[in-house]
């Protein structure tokens, strides 16, 4: 039976300049979290508007472990029970 998952797992979390991205298997972005840590280091008046980098890390971690969480558990038919 052919993969029926649009988006294949294992997913897997890069940082670059602008935040984190969540890649899926064939490295098509899923998701993307951006981060403005400047802001946060300045105690910028809108700071508390933009996500701080380990906000975003933690954010964009779940995201990644979501096709394992989602996983559903193999159960046996009836007809396996007799």
């Amino acid at each position: 039976m052919e993969n029926l998952r649009r988006f294949p797992a294992p997913w897997s979390m890069h940082e670059d300049e602008h935040g984190f991205t969540v890649r899926d298997a064939s490295g098509f972005m899923v998701a993307g979290v951006p981060h403005r840590e400047d802001l946060h280091a300045r105690n910028y008046q809108y700071a508390g508007d933009h996500l701080s980098r380990e906000e975003a890390r933690k954010i964009a971690k779940a995201i990644s472990r979501l096709p394992d969480l989602l996983r559903r558990p193999q159960y046996c038919s009836l007809a396996q029970l007799k």
